[in-house]
C-alpha cells in the first residue's frame, strides 16, 4: 500500500484494556491485530490503519470516527452483541448511520447509503 501525501493514513485510539479492545472490534467488525507490547496495539481491515494506545481511557470529543456498512441494521446486531452500547441514530439526505459506544469507552458511528 502506498502512502499518499495530505491524505489520513492513521487513525489512532486509546483504551485501557486492550484485550477488550480487541475482542470487541474483531467481533463486532472482523478487524485484526498485532500487538507491539505491553502497552499498543495495531490493527487492520478497517480501511484504514491504526492502533491503539494501551492504560489510557478514552476522552470525548469533537472528532468522530465513522464506519460504512452495506446493511446497517446487521452492522448494529453485531455491535450489540459485541458488547457495544448503541447511541443515537440519524438519517440524513442519502443514508443514515447510528452512534454506539465500545466496550472501551470510544464512541463511534457506522453509516450507510438509503437504498435507491
Amino acid at each position: 500500500m502506498s502512502v499518499k501525501n495530505n491524505r489520513i493514513d492513521y487513525v489512532e485510539f486509546a483504551a485501557a484494556d486492550l484485550g477488550a479492545f480487541k475482542k470487541f472490534y474483531g467481533a463486532a467488525f472482523g478487524w485484526e491485530f498485532q500487538d507491539w507490547g505491553p502497552d499498543y496495539i495495531s490493527f487492520t481491515g478497517a480501511g484504514i490503519d491504526g492502533g491503539v494506545r494501551g492504560g489510557e481511557a478514552p476522552i470525548a470529543g469533537t472528532t468522530t470516527v465513522i464506519l460504512y456498512a452495506d446493511d446497517l441494521e446487521a452492522a448494529e446486531r453485531a455491535v450489540v452483541r459485541a458488547g457495544g452500547v448503541i447511541g443515537a441514530r440519524h438519517e440524513f439526505p442519502g443514508g443514515k448511520r447510528f452512534h454506539f459506544r465500545d466496550t472501551t469507552g470510544n464512541d463511534l458511528a457506522v453509516w450507510t447509503k438509503d437504498e435507491e
